[in-house]
């Protein structure tokens, strides 16, 4: 039996909440994820294996109600269903430019001609299924088509499609980061069923601060595909890991935030050079140039 309890809030309370659940009970195996939802509220699921509703609610309302929280909780038993065979059986194969993500079911009906990425559905996002993942394979596989890059990072890898399919076109060292330990623990399995183990290294890291992050930069390509309140946040720190001439590709953004995301990396002078839609969610291109620009003088 699997109970799922939900908090809603602010993104704010909603990190915090995550946060505790996950130093809680993360080593008891309990899956916690931060989810964006509408209106400006956030939601943070957290699946137990063990233990009855009743509880796991009592639990979790005394451990949160130590901390100050007033987030609203539900909770509810979820059916005894093998939900990876599930997913399996409905995930058909994705193309996006070159590539295309598949399950290990659909091997063996590959058309050829294709860089493959083979991923399983399962506990981290980005299976390549999501129009976010999926465009961004596009537009990566337009920018590897006009250059060669050396130094990529992929920041929020998920289930590491687009940290497998850098190694597979580019042959050179990739680092994958996520803030979130079981779609670590997810990217590495699917980066070595993709026999690019000695390219990907894949860590946990919250945001850009760990050293490992900051022991590589400049990056000449960085990909971060996940969401708009976060990229905004890290611009100031993410846009200074960007080397002169560089390209940044942003997604995982709805229409409504597109302008806001913009704005906050053009005050770190970076240049929007394109925007993808792809089934409604944005993919966002920037560059830095390799000199900054300078405001006109007098009589110019």
């Amino acid at each position: 039996m699997t109970v799922k309890a939900t908090f809603t809030a602010a993104f704010t309370e909603a990190q915090r909440i995550s946060e505790l659940l996950e130093r809680d009970y993360g080593e008891a195996g309990v899956a916690v994820s931060l989810d964006e939802r509408t209106g400006g509220e956030w939601a943070v699921d957290a699946y137990f294996e063990e233990g009855e509703a009743g509880e796991i609610a009592a639990m979790l309302r005394d451990r949160l109600g130590a901390e100050g929280f007033g987030a609203p909780l539900s909770v509810e038993v979820l059916p005894q269903t093998n939900w990876v065979e599930v997913g399996l059986q409905s995930l058909a194969p994705v193309t996006a430019g070159r590539f295309i993500v598949h399950g290990s079911h659909a091997r063996s009906t590959l058309p050829a001609g294709r860089i493959t990425i083979e991923i399983d559905a399962g506990e981290a996002f980005g299976t390549g299924h999501h129009a976010t993942t999926a465009g961004c394979l596009a537009v990566l596989d337009r920018l590897m088509r006009a250059r060669r890059f050396t130094n990529p990072l992929d920041l929020g890898t998920g289930a590491g499609v687009l940290a497998i399919a850098l190694a597979k076109v580019l042959h050179r060292r990739v680092l994958a980061t996520d803030i979130d330990p079981v779609a670590v623990r997810v990217a590495n399995q699917n980066i070595a069923a993709n026999d690019v183990g000695n390219l990907v290294r894949c860590i946990a890291a919250p945001g850009v601060r760990h050293q490992s992050i900051r022991l590589r930069a400049p990056y000449d390509l960085i990909v971060a595909n996940i969401l708009a309140e976060p990229l905004c946040r890290l611009a100031p720190e993410l846009a200074p890991l960007l080397a002169k001439g560089g390209a940044l590709v942003l997604s995982g953004l709805l229409p409504e935030q597109r302008e806001r995301v913009v704005a906050a990396y053009r005050m770190q002078n970076l240049s929007l050079e394109r925007a993808v839609v792809r089934e409604g969610w944005s993919v966002l291109v920037f560059h830095r140039p390799q000199r900054l620009r300078r405001p006109p003088t007098c009589g110019a």
